[in-house]
């Protein structure tokens, strides 16, 4: 944090254990969001956290760790699935969601590690798949529940409905560059809830 004088200096210390992991997973999403993670470094990281650097190595071994850490945090907290008892409006309220957070300059930040030559490292592509693969299971039950409200036809599969609903959306920001709105979250929902009706989305 900074001093009066404007000089950046080191936060009080955020203590040990849970309050420590904390503080770094947060300042590593706030140094992405700021310089990138070409420029990204662990010394940055602590001193915005305000922890030594080695506390930070005791954690974590390098960088690369760290962010596939942070990326996965902030997958299960950012845009959560949601289960309001209609299966429409809970894969339109999904796909908002990950609009604005896309939107968002951390959105953004994130999607350019993805982009980067960090998206090749093993940990953090291990962490995209694990983000996806934590939505898919939180889809299971509220598919589950709009089978047997008769909304959806039995066989649905769960994951076939998030990966509908989010490529269309990840197609605009990582393929084609174009502009993403709330017409594109509602566009992509419900055209997988279409597909959905129509069994193309049960399993085999």
């Amino acid at each position: 944090m900074k001093s009066d004088d404007g000089v950046e200096r080191p936060g009080k210390p955020p203590g040990r254990g849970p309050k420590v992991r904390a503080a770094v997973l947060s300042a590593t999403l706030s140094e992405l969001t700021q310089t990138g993670y070409a420029a990204l470094t662990v010394e940055n990281i602590a001193r915005r956290a305000g922890v030594h650097k080695t506390t930070v190595y005791r954690r974590w071994s390098d960088r690369e760790n760290l962010v596939a850490d942070a990326v996965t945090e902030l997958a299960g907290t950012r845009v959560p699935f949601p289960d309001s008892d209609d299966i429409s409006a809970d894969l339109r309220s999904l796909a908002r969601s990950l609009v604005r957070f896309l939107a968002s300059p951390l959105g953004q930040a994130v999607t350019a590690v993805m982009l980067s030559d960090a998206g090749r490292i093993p940990e953090v592509a291990s962490a995209q798949r694990r983000r996806f693969e934590d939505r898919y299971r939180q889809a299971e039950p509220v598919v589950a529940r709009a089978i047997a409200r008769g909304e959806l036809p039995p066989g649905t599969d769960p994951a076939e409905v998030v990966r509908a609903v989010l490529a269309p959306i990840y197609l605009r920001v990582l393929v084609t560059s174009e502009p993403i709105s709330q017409s594109t979250a509602d566009a992509a929902a419900d055209a997988a809830l279409a597909a959905a009706r129509a069994g193309a989305l049960s399993r085999p």
